[in-house]
């Protein structure tokens, strides 16, 4: 099935992405389960049962993230609404989580 120039590759929860030039759909994994440990690491377990370690370090110097660097608000971190938030209004995109993690 095709809409426009896009073509349809899967049906539920998903967002559209381009990733050179061409244009494909990936789907969005909710964040089920988060620990935040040492060294600015996230377990992460998605809805898919997958578990995996994304490294929140380079972001540690970018905003808002800078300010969960040095305080005791970087192991605050919980889920909600499918992503990992913390106090303060910060939040990072589940995709973001997924996509630059790394399996355990």
């Amino acid at each position: 099935m095709q809409i426009g120039n896009w073509p349809l590759l899967a049906t539920s929860f998903s967002v559209w992405s381009r990733n050179d030039k061409r244009k494909t759909m990936k789907i969005l994994l909710d964040v089920k389960n988060v620990k935040a440990v040492s060294d600015y690491q996230l377990h992460l377990e998605f809805e898919n049962g997958e578990k995996r370690i994304f490294d929140m370090a380079p972001y540690m110097e970018k905003r808002p993230f800078i300010r969960l660097k040095g305080s005791p608000l970087f192991a605050m971190a919980k889920v909600e609404y499918g992503t990992v938030v913390w106090p303060g209004n910060i939040d990072i995109a589940s995709e973001t989580l997924y996509d630059k993690s790394k399996p355990c």
